[in-house]
């Protein structure tokens, strides 16, 4: 061994060169991440960039080659990534200052916008994060506390969303989603004042209806007793002594039915009232 070191010394060495030149120049790219190949300080080209209909595995992932001290390979996560805002304190449109945990899920899209304007994952959040804070108090400014337990709260999360995702754009990413985890008011008397404020706007709201609700009876009931009065008004244009009949006999059962048990009634036999019981005339 000590003669072939020797004799093939300068081999050796530029065996064991050259082998380390190669392994210093591949990198392997795993299946969750992009990677972006800096040339000269400058992106130069993606591997295994995000496609969102490439199947799994067929991206690009695996052994790339780089110019050792030339180029540098950053990676960049392709999975769905966090960003959780700190609890902030929102003023709603009815005056509710809320205490709110939100939180947005994205995804990078562009690994070299990212890498240009934000550097790396925790600076793009660090960056998004103040964004979202924003966005969010503008959004929820817009809208009472009542609003946001009602069907209302989706609409204030997309337009959130949109506003958070047409600024994630510029640094490569994509919003996904973005959720309210908790939105409460303080503790105290803040929090019974607006309990206080609910319950009379909902007991208000209640007496609204139920008024509504007596007119349109009283409508309802006028426009069928005007219908009712047409009713016999054209019954007794037709059959007068009919009409006179009927109406004699409603009166009488309305005036015999009163009370109950026995009913004594003490009229003149020729009373223009009991005309019915005495035959045509």
């Amino acid at each position: 061994m000590t003669r072939i070191w020797q004799d093939h010394k300068g081999s050796v060495i530029a065996l064991g060169i050259a082998l380390l030149a190669l392994l210093s120049s591949i990198v392997i790219v795993p299946e969750t991440h992009q990677a972006v190949i800096i040339q000269g300080g400058r992106p130069d080209r993606v591997a295994n960039q995000f496609q969102p209909d490439a199947p799994y595995g067929e991206t690009g992932a695996g052994i790339v080659l780089r110019i050792p001290g030339y180029e540098r390979v950053q990676m960049i996560d392709k999975r769905i990534l966090d960003l959780d805002m700190e609890r902030q304190q929102v003023l709603s449109s009815d005056q509710q200052r809320l205490q709110v945990d939100a939180y947005a899920r994205f995804r990078i899209i562009d690994p070299v916008l990212t890498v240009e304007n934000a550097g790396s994952e925790e600076i793009l959040r660090t960056q998004l994060s103040p964004i979202l804070t924003s966005v969010l108090r503008q959004e929820l400014g817009r809208r009472s506390f009542a609003s946001l337990l009602t069907a209302e709260r989706g609409t204030a999360m997309a337009n959130i969303r949109d506003a958070l995702d047409r600024e994630a754009r510029s640094y490569g990413a994509q919003i996904i989603d973005v959720r309210i985890k908790r939105a409460d008011l303080p503790d105290g008397a803040p929090l019974a004042a607006a309990f206080t404020r609910m319950r009379t706007d909902r007991e208000e709201e209640a007496a609204t209806i139920r008024a509504q609700g007596q007119k349109n009876a009283q409508i309802i009931r006028a426009e069928a007793e005007a219908d009712a009065a047409s009713t016999y008004a054209a019954a007794y244009g037709k059959d007068p002594e009919f009409y006179d009949f009927y109406r004699a006999m409603e009166s009488y059962r309305r005036t015999f039915e009163q009370g109950e048990g026995e009913s004594t009634m003490i009229l003149s036999p020729d009373n223009e009232y009991l005309r019915q019981f005495q035959g045509q005339r």
